[in-house]
């Protein structure tokens, strides 16, 4: 019995564990099918999208990049095809091993694997990553016999942007280059930045390239390419194809800049030419420039030290930032508003003896012609730049006065041009000196300014705006380079809109008239500064000469042959023509160049002549005109000298205690606003280091 007790016992636990056993597969089996349906019917869109991304890729198709042309159709800016080497880091296993195998390939160097080293660390372990830019033909040829040995890295084509003018136009057209870090925080701020730079590896970086970046980069496409399981594209699934950017049409004439760079010679300076009919920048002129081909690849180290480390700095933009004391040249300005306010008339005249007495103080300032110019009307304060004129009309005015009537010429303000970084300048007034340097306004500061010295500071592309309106009549057109965009190559050409133009900034024509016959007596007159540069001419020129000091004299007399070239006179012309009906206006600095008549005169005749004469008209100006003797061999009526110290009656002190605001030789450098408001003399008469 007790035999089968156990039995029955046994068989009844086995019949249990059975059924826990075959519950619990039933279970299992129930959360597997539970899954299965969870997998093939709740999550199927999920998984099925997975799938197709590891089958698919998509790839983006970077724009082409719009081309620049001039207003006559000359290619300024193009694109042509070039090749790169990129890589893939996670499918090439130890990279840095890759790199070293590759210089002798292609030869690679340590600046190429350096920014190697700066472009990974902003792209992920999957993402493209470039090498080298740029391969040659034997390079190309290397890479395809050793790719075997390089996985990971492949040759692409891509379209490399190329400045076929190379350093002629470069402070108008800017450059592209890699996008930095920088660019790269500024484009992921944005989801529509980040969806338009896609697959691009550059970007406007200065200039036109940099202001109208928006209109040439053009709108990314893509393409969904099948793929199979190593990755290798199969067949494209789906293209959407780039839309190229913009082509730019400029107001620049090519053929105008290059005559403006041949009038310098080997002259530094600026000069900005403009059509005062509609504000259109014909030409505009740095020099010396550097060549921005240099920068589109990635610019070398040694290169970049080169350019940063010249003397003569020829990345920075003497035309738009150049901070220069205008000097004579502001004089037109200044008869205006003398004109305008009813102090003066054309008739009215005025004594010049030699020398001009401040009010209320002993100290002198000697105008250039020794012994003065005898009684002088408008007429011949203009062509001879008689200080003693305006010395006494800029006190006249008052400086509240001065400060307005010059504002309305847009001096101590941007023009508005389409560039970027453009200086303001400095117009003093009573509120600008005492907030630079809390101190109050002296009446010998007043009389400097109107002969434009001083705390005056303008730019080149200032002083040519200024000098447009005279010759538009007293209308204002902002100055402007691009004329017109086209969407397509076989499309029309789109106007660019402009602001409006604005009127009535000279109340009298008849003192602008007045004004304009003076200028012309600058050049065309028998007294007239420029008459040498005038003589000969077809047409007639209404312009103005300067001559701003880099340095005081403590009594003494200039003699240029005896200071160094950075101590001498920097030389400035502002003018227009034909003066009776002006289609260009145009201003010129000459660093160092000694005498406005001598040096900036000549510059600017030639260029006129290059706008105004049949292509091919060999200019009025000859080379004797150029080559004048120094200023000290001249007759004194054929050089303007700036207001320098009386030597008998001892060193101006117009300033009133702040002798530093009308002489000083410490250069400033221009591109930084607070240190060249920070001291007159920089400001003033020194213009860029």
């Amino acid at each position: 019995m007790s035999r089968l007790r156990e039995s029955e016992d046994e068989a009844a636990l086995f019949r249990r564990r059975a059924l826990v056993a075959g519950v619990a597969v039933a279970l299992g089996v129930l959360v597997l099918m539970a899954h299965y349906f969870r997998l093939q019917v709740v999550d199927h869109a999920q998984y099925q999208a997975r799938s197709e991304q590891n089958r698919l890729k998509v790839r983006p198709l970077p724009p082409t990049r719009g081309l620049i042309f001039d207003r006559e159709g000359r290619l300024l800016a193009d694109n042509q095809l070039a090749w790169r080497l990129q890589v893939i880091p996670e499918r090439a296993g130890d990279v840095a091993v890759a790199l070293e195998a590759l210089r002798p390939v292609i030869g690679l160097d340590d600046a190429d694997i350096a920014r190697y080293t700066e472009e990974r660390q902003r792209h992920r372990a999957f993402q493209s990553v470039p090498v080298k830019l740029r391969l040659g033909e034997a390079e190309l040829t290397r890479f395809a016999l050793e790719q075997h040995r390089f996985p990971g890295f492949e040759v692409v084509p891509y379209p490399l942007r190329t400045y076929p003018m190379g350093p002629a136009l470069a402070h108008i057209l800017g450059y592209v280059g890699r996008i930095s870090s920088e660019d790269e925080a500024r484009i992921a701020e944005k989801r529509e930045l980040r969806e338009a730079y896609r697959g691009t590896s550059h970007i406007g970086k200065d200039g036109i390239e940099l202001v109208y970046e928006d209109q040439l980069h053009g709108r990314v496409g893509r393409e969904i390419v099948e793929t199979n399981a190593l990755g290798r594209a199969l067949r494209t699934v789906e293209r959407q194809p780039p839309v190229p950017g913009l082509d730019l049409y400029l107001s620049v004439d090519a053929r105008l800049q290059l005559a403006a760079i041949e009038a310098f010679g080997n002259e530094t300076g600026a000069a900005v030419a403009i059509d005062p009919r509609n504000g259109e920048v014909l030409a505009l002129v740095s020099l010396p420039a550097y060549d921005p081909n240099l920068f589109v690849g990635g610019i070398s180290f040694r290169d970049y030290n080169a350019l940063n480390t010249d003397p003569e700095r020829p990345l920075f933009n003497r035309a738009l930032r150049g901070g220069y004391a205008p000097g004579s040249t502001l004089k037109p300005f200044v008869a205006l508003a003398g004109l305008e306010y009813g102090l003066r008339t054309p008739a009215t005249r005025v004594p010049s003896t030699g020398a001009f007495t401040i009010p209320g103080s002993t100290q002198r300032i000697r105008d250039w012609k020794v012994g003065g110019h005898g009684m002088i009307d408008l007429r011949e304060s203009l062509a001879q730049s008689v200080n003693t004129y305006y010395l006494s009309l800029a006190l006249d005015l008052g400086i509240d006065r001065f400060h307005d009537y010059l504002t309305r010429f847009g001096f101590g303000q941007p023009t508005g041009i389409d560039l970027n970084a453009e200086a303001v300048g400095v117009l003093p007034s009573r509120d600008w000196k005492r907030a630079r340097f809390n101190q109050a306004w002296f009446p010998g500061e007043t009389a400097l300014v109107g002969i434009g010295q001083g705390y005056n500071v303008v730019t080149p592309l200032q002083l040519a705006h200024a000098t447009a309106i005279l010759a538009a009549g007293g209308t204002v057109h902002a100055p402007r380079l691009l004329r017109s965009t086209r969407a397509a190559h076989d499309a029309a050409l789109q106007p660019a809109p402009r602001p409006a133009p604005q009127a009535g900034v000279v109340m009298n024509p008849a003192h602008l008239q007045a004004i304009t016959e003076g200028l012309v007596a600058v050049l065309h007159g028998p007294t007239g500064t420029a008459r040498a540069v005038g003589q000969g001419s077809p047409y007639q020129v209404a312009g103005k000469t300067g001559t701003a000091q880099t340095f005081g004299l403590r009594g003494g007399t200039y003699r240029e042959s005896e200071v160094s070239r950075k101590l001498r006179h920097m030389a400035l012309f502002m003018g227009y023509a034909p003066a009776e009906a002006p289609t260009i206006a145009i201003a010129v600095v000459v660093e160092h160049g000694g005498s406005g008549s001598r040096a900036a005169a000549p510059v600017a005749k030639r260029i006129l002549d290059a706008w105004l004469l049949p292509p091919g008209t060999p200019s009025t100006v000859g080379d004797a005109v150029l080559g004048l003797p120094p200023a000290e061999a001249q007759p004194p009526d054929q050089t303007e000298e700036s207001a320098e110290a009386d030597p008998e009656a001892g060193d101006i002190d117009a300033t009133d205690g702040n002798e530093d605001a009308a002489d000083t030789s410490e250069p400033v450098d221009p591109t930084d606003t607070e240190a060249r408001d920070a001291d007159a003399a920089a400001e003033a008469e020194s213009g860029p280091p």
